[in-house]
């Protein structure tokens, strides 16, 4: 039945029907008014919607009729499930039982197979040792046999040996490949007996097949106390009776292997060793033995460098000799009552030659161990399985860190910088022998390279370092710090013995120079045989070098007294510095040799400090000689204030010299004897005389050449002056040890020497002549031109500029002879235009324009 929403409303009315007073019986008939009231509306909505009823009501029985045949339908379905259930869940139990069967067979028929596969390994294991045994027998009777007829004694340890590194041909490849082979069955064998863990009934299943009914018993335990238990081949009474075996046989195995290991090793035997990494892979304990290999090796090399620092045994080793205990009663009384372990002044060199022999051992035994290690570690990068092809080196690695190589030199570092280390703080007699001796200490490693390279890749030469070597020498950085230490303190030493740094101003000598050379020479000689070693000596060389220029500089004085040329003797300040200067070139001198007995790159380092030898050298040499040419020059400009032009008796003091040139003379023979003498350079004072004889010569020559006026009287006396000169000159090149026979070296002088003696003719030819090049030969245009003006009423180019005859002399000095022709030809023009702009005759000049045109024409051919 529908209700519309009109019809669930009341009618007010009931409301107010309802009582509002106390009194029963009114509220009664209220009650049963309201009653009414809601019939009646019931009565009348029921009529007014009575056709909706009926339709409702007839709906409801035709959905009585829908649930019925939905409720027919429910129980066909409900059929069919069921049937459909009996179809489908028999079958799968089924199936699932039959599974679960065949699973269970499956296990059983797996164990049977793996220990049917033990069984057949083990019995082939027997085989394989039984050989192996055979092949060590023979062999054995085989080595006695052959000690017997040599007539050897059969030592215990030899005789004992039954492996196969006693074996020789083809028998001991033989036993190789036994030993290889049966490694590879036991290896299979563990396996087998490792891998395979069987839980619950199939596993005694099993074992009831193959052990019988009696083995195991499924119906003595509970199928839940069967699952709770795990099981192994080992369980197995079949596979159980031959695990002793193979136990033994392992061990005898790995004992073959690792002795084959050793002995490859010890012999350096790569196929030997090839064999027994062969075994040891198929053992599959290939990189454990690699790694325990390498522990006993690096621990080996620690103990053989801790020792050989070891004091006691280096006293024990120096009281052997027996020339460690004194021979006095007393004395001896008072070292036998003492724990000597620090060698006493007597006992000092016994320990010194223990401690030597022990590091000399030290470092064989290293260079075997390293040996070792590289052939190990060779064969493991050639080495491959012959079935997985795999690398033995790669696997290896699996458990190294780093390869055999790096280990051991890591290890040896590492024991060398410590044991030397400690060793040295804890005696002063191995921190002082190997200090004062690093260069005989890098020897031994020297010679331990050299032994090894042989057979690694280690190189230590001059061009190439490996690292590894280099590491090692690193190792020893103590004893080369003090081995520097007390190198820097020699050269040092030498150098404040020639410039002392007290503040006293003592005179260097040549022996110092030599000394300081001597020093350095020393010191590079006694570590060239090392590239290293060596540039760290020869930067101590630069340091003290570097030193000796700084205290000379400080020492030289570069005041006016170090140029002063007064006489009548040197000053103290000149003597001061010939000393420096001479003590500088022995130094030098000495240390220039060094480019020929070092290479290249070493002098590289040290040549920057020679040169600055060098250049302070030349600071006290240089300005001296400027000095001395300067004051012979400025003597010889002199003859300018002589009148060369006068008569014979108007000329005073015309008889002999000019004055001019016996001052020469003096001042020749005062530089000679007060100043050059206290140079001891050798070769450079040779050299110095030299340059400055040429200068005196090529300076007088210019300065006769334009002395003017000059009459025959004054060509006479010039004549007498160029003979003087040639005497001084004379004296003034000849030393202590030549001969006292005048102008003998002059010839040696060359063109200038032989320009003065042609300068006496020259004076006297005709005018004509002069244009000749024949009547001049061997006299310069230039000097030509200047005797040509001097004769003429032409001016000379100083007196056309303004110039002293000084500066004149100086100007052409320092240009060359085509610069000064070419101011003499500008001269030339320049008068020749003046004096026509001036209106005067040049008939007097005419002659010598045209001769000094003609020189000029000649000199430019």
């Amino acid at each position: 039945m529908q209700f519309s929403r009109e019809s669930h409303i009341f009618h007010p009315t009931i409301s107010n029907l309802l009582p509002q007073e106390n009194s029963t019986t009114s509220s009664i008939s209220k009650l049963s008014l309201g009653i009414e009231d809601v019939s009646k509306q019931i009565k009348t909505l029921v009529t007014t919607h009575h056709e909706d009823l009926l339709s409702q009501a007839a709906n409801a029985n035709q959905l009585s009729g829908s649930l019925t045949s939905v409720k027919s339908d429910l129980i066909d379905l409900d059929s069919s499930v069921e049937k459909l259930r009996r179809k489908i869940s028999d079958p799968y139990q089924s199936l699932h039982t039959s599974l679960s069967r065949l699973q269970k067979f499956q296990q059983a028929s797996d164990v049977l197979r793996r220990t049917s596969r033990f069984v057949v390994l083990a019995r082939r294991l027997e085989g394989q040792m039984v050989e192996m045994d055979g092949l060590s027998t023979t062999d054995l009777s085989q080595t006695h046999d052959t000690i017997k007829r040599s007539g050897l004694a059969v030592q215990t340890k030899t005789s004992a040996l039954t492996s196969s590194t006693g074996l020789s041909g083809d028998t001991g490849d033989e036993k190789e490949r036994t030993i290889a082979k049966a490694a590879l069955s036991i290896a299979e064998l563990g396996k087998l007996c490792r891998v395979e863990v069987f839980q619950c009934y199939s596993f005694f299943l099993a074992v009831a097949l193959i052990d019988g009914p009696g083995a195991s018993d499924p119906g003595a335990k509970s199928k839940t106390d069967l699952d709770e238990r795990n099981f192994n081949l080992r369980s197995i009474h079949a596979i159980a009776a031959h695990i002793p075996f193979i136990e033994d046989a392992r061990a005898k195995v790995s004992n073959e292997m690792e002795y084959m290991i050793v002995t490859g090793l010890t012999t350096l035997n790569q196929s030997l060793l090839a064999s027994s990494l062969q075994t040891a892979y198929n053992l599959g304990v290939l990189p454990q033995q690699v790694q325990t290999l390498m522990t006993e090796l690096a621990q080996d090399v620690e103990d053989r460098i801790k020792r050989a620092f070891d004091l006691t045994r280096i006293s024990k080793d120096a009281s052997k000799d027996g020339s460690a205990s004194p021979s006095l009663g007393s004395t001896g009384q008072q070292y036998k009552s003492r724990v000597r372990t620090e060698p006493t002044n007597l006992t000092a060199p016994q320990y010194t030659a223990a401690l030597w022999a022990r590091l000399e051992k030290m470092t064989e035994e290293m260079a075997d161990c390293c040996i070792k290690v590289y052939t190990l570690e060779k064969v493991l990068k050639l080495k491959r399985d012959t079935v997985s092809q795999t690398v033995f080196l790669d696997e290896a690695m699996t458990i190294l860190e780093n390869k055999p190589s790096a280990t051991f030199w890591t290890a040896l570092c590492r024991a060398l910088e410590k044991h030397a280390r400690d060793s040295a703080r804890g005696s002063s007699f191995i921190q002082q022998t190997l200090s004062t001796g690093y260069p005989k200490l890098l020897r031994l490693f020297h010679e331990f390279f050299a032994k090894i390279a042989v057979h690694t890749d280690t190189v230590y030469s001059s061009a190439h370092q490996s690292p590894e070597t280099v590491l090692v020498l690193r190792s020893l950085a103590h004893f080369e710090t003090l081995y520097l230490s007390r190198s820097t303190n020699k050269l040092n030493e030498s150098v404040a013995q020639a410039f002392p740094n007290n503040g006293a101003r003592a005179a260097p000598s040549a022996n110092d120079g030599l000394n300081i050379a001597r020093t350095v020479t020393n010191e590079l000689d006694s570590a060239r045989f090392d590239p290293i070693f060596v540039r760290s000596v020869a930067k101590n060389v630069v340091s003290s070098l570097d030193m000796m220029i700084s205290r000379a500089d400080s020492l030289i004085t570069k005041d006016r007294s170090a140029v002063l040329l007064s006489g009548p003797t040197a000053t103290p300040a000149q003597a001061l510095n010939a000393a420096a200067a001479t003590c500088l070139y022995h130094c030098h001198s000495r240390l220039v040799k060094l480019r020929e007995e070092h290479n290249d790159v070493l002098y590289q380092m040290i040549s920057p400090s020679i040169d600055k030898i060098r250049v302070m050298y030349e600071r006290v040499v240089d300005p001296l000689l400027t000095a001395i040419r300067r004051e012979l020059g400025a003597i010889v400009a002199r003859l300018h204030r002589i009148d060369f032009g006068k008569s014979v008796d108007r000329a005073g003091g015309m008889g002999g010299p000019s004055f001019y040139m016996k001052d020469l003379v003096d001042k020749l023979s005062f530089i000679k004897t007060e100043v050059l003498s206290k140079y001891s350079v050798e070769g450079e004072s040779h050299t110095w005389v030299m340059s400055i004889v040429k200068f005196v010569l090529r300076t007088f020559v210019l300065h006769v050449s334009i002395t003017q006026p000059l009459s025959e009287t004054g060509k006479l006396q010039l004549t007498t002056d160029m003979t003087e000169l040639e005497f001084a000159l004379s004296a003034f090149m000849v030393d202590g040890s030549q001969s006292k026979k005048r102008g003998g070296n002059l010839e040696s002088l060359g063109d200038e020497y032989r320009l003065l003696r042609a300068m006496r003719p020259l004076l006297f030819l005709e005018n004509a002549q002069l244009a000749n090049p024949k009547d001049t030969s061997g006299v310069p245009p230039l000097i030509v031109l200047h005797h040509i003006l001097v004769r003429s009423p032409l001016p000379l180019p100083h007196s056309l500029h303004g110039w002293q005859e000084a500066e004149y002399v100086r100007w052409v000095d320092e240009h060359s002879e085509e610069e000064a022709r070419t101011l003499i030809e500008g001269g030339l023009a320049h008068w020749e235009k003046t004096n026509e702009t001036e209106g005067r005759d040049p008939k007097d000049a005419k002659e010598y324009i045209l001769l000094a045109r003609t020189v000029l024409q000649n000199a430019s051919k």
